[in-house]
């Protein structure tokens, strides 16, 4: 969430016709939890005094965590006929317990739009009270200029990689588990990635003596993340139901895409809204190993698939593009035109 926010801040100040204020977070990963707390407070200050001055005509807030600050500037905002609108992720809305109970429902009531990252994610937002009037989907976006088309593996092997939290719904260990026994000797497949579930992806590597195939590469850098997916042929997303823990739209399949490295991915929440069929990956039914295995082999990991993936990123999710959606959508509710 917080790199979607940087990237579109800066997409929307580049524009020449958007007067834009920011009120960004930009920290290190490591600080921006305990950093993130006080930028709250300090932020609905001078929201407060923003709407106040009637400075601005619309709010976008990047998520529904800092979405939650609408319920505190509402009534200034009426007051102004300033508009609100938030992002929505997906796990900012259906995170569980106290959070789930007291914040989600008011924030929405306090929204005049909000705008979910895919169609599955809308839906828990409709879910939770948000007329389907008021909700837009508008996909995340890549800056592509971090990201150039790879060569893939360049071997008569096969590489497979995944990127992102070691948690349960991501279904690392399950894909260890069920589809990797199923796969060739030459398949190799790299895990980028920290989190609770380490153990558990370890455990399976080692039932099936897996050692010399899969590798847990831990948290890599922005840079080592861009070899990796320029190095692989083909980016996976095996993720499994979890309730309460949604994916609610899969950003590392993008960033792979701007390497031009398809995905192969389960046909689940967010991530279906992200993979074209056999444009720039492979949907495949959550669960389902042998589907996996098969859609793997059969990909053709060629350099014109890999030229394909990244025009199909470019046009579809880069940042110029997107942000064009969200000042389209942002100028219908200044002035009413919202259908």
């Amino acid at each position: 969430m917080q790199r979607v926010a940087v990237e579109l801040a800066d997409a929307l100040s580049s524009r020449d016709d958007v007067q834009y204020q920011q009120l960004v977070l930009r920290s290190a990963w490591k600080w921006h939890h305990m950093q993130c707390a006080p930028w709250l407070v300090s932020t609905a200050a001078r929201l407060y005094r923003i709407s106040t001055q009637r400075k601005v005509d619309v709010v976008l807030f990047s998520s529904m965590v800092t979405g939650a600050l609408a319920t505190l500037i509402r009534r200034t905002c009426d007051a102004a006929n300033i508009k609100l609108a938030a992002i929505a992720h997906g796990r900012d809305v259906t995170l569980p317990g106290i959070y789930q109970a007291l914040q989600v429902r008011r924030t929405l009531r306090a929204l005049d739009l909000v705008l979910p990252v895919s169609r599955a994610t809308g839906a828990e937002c409709a879910e939770r009270g948000m007329p389907l009037s008021r909700i837009c989907v508008i996909p995340n976006g890549v800056a592509l200029s971090r990201y150039m088309v790879g060569t893939g593996s360049g071997e008569a092997s096969l590489h497979l990689a995944s990127v992102g939290r070691l948690v349960k719904r991501k279904g690392f260990a399950w894909f260890i588990d069920q589809v990797m026994p199923k796969l060739p000797s030459h398949v190799q497949y790299k895990i980028a990635g920290s989190g609770p579930e380490a153990e558990p992806i370890q455990r399976a590597i080692n039932r099936h003596d897996l050692e010399e195939r899969v590798h847990l590469l831990g948290r890599c850098s922005d840079e080592e993340l861009v070899k990796l997916y320029g190095k692989s042929d083909l980016l996976i997303m095996p993720n499994i139901p979890v309730k309460g823990d949604m994916e609610g739209f899969g950003i590392v399949m993008l960033e792979a895409g701007a390497c031009g490295t398809p995905a192969i991915a389960a046909n689940l929440e967010g991530i279906q809204d992200v993979i074209t069929d056999g444009v720039n990956g492979r949907l495949v039914t959550s669960g389902h190993s042998t589907g996996f295995a098969e859609a793997i082999l059969n990909y053709p990991a060629t350099p014109e698939e890999r030229a394909r993936t990244r025009e199909h990123t470019v046009d579809n999710f880069g940042w110029p593009n997107i942000a064009e959606l969200y000042v389209r959508k942002l100028r219908e509710l200044h002035t009413g035109a919202l259908t």
